[in-house]
């Protein structure tokens, strides 16, 4: 393994815990209204509710950053750490209006709304349009560092 392969940084956006919960309930609540039908249909339609709002909650916890020394993989996303400036760490309000009303259409967002922190970078690459990444992440002083320090 080169040292610029090497993992310096790796965060998964998973879901709180309490939306979990609350996938339940969205099964539970379709499952009391087909109780009357009989204990089969309503454990059938507490199953598929669960499912479908596990299924939703899980792919919004399916977002993952990892930082090499020399590339940052995001999601599906390869960067360059190269074409990517010094990072900023955002917090509370100044992360919200990031994603919010200084919000670029062009750049690249990762956004997750249970996430208050995030990392905002300019795009140094003269060819790429997008003027910067944003990402949304619990510990944005790590990813900062991992995306300052360049190999």
């Amino acid at each position: 393994m080169t040292p610029t392969s090497r993992l310096v940084y790796d965060e998964r956006l998973t879901a709180p815990r309490a939306w979990w919960a609350i996938a339940v309930l969205f099964g539970l609540s379709p499952a009391l209204i087909f109780l009357p039908y009989g204990t089969v249909a309503a454990l059938v339609t507490l199953s598929i509710g669960t499912c479908l709002a596990g299924m939703y909650v899980s792919a919004q916890g399916s977002a993952r950053i990892r930082g090499t020394g020399d590339t940052l993989f995001v999601m599906d996303a390869r960067i360059p750490l190269t074409a990517l400036g010094q990072p900023e760490v955002l917090d509370g309000e100044e992360a919200r209006a990031w994603r919010t009303y200084k919000a670029d259409l062009r750049a690249f967002m990762v956004v997750r709304s249970f996430i208050t922190t995030a990392v905002v970078v300019e795009v140094l690459d003269p060819d790429d349009p997008t003027p910067y990444v944003y990402f949304a992440t619990r510990t944005p002083d790590r990813l900062a560092e991992a995306i300052g320090a360049r190999a």
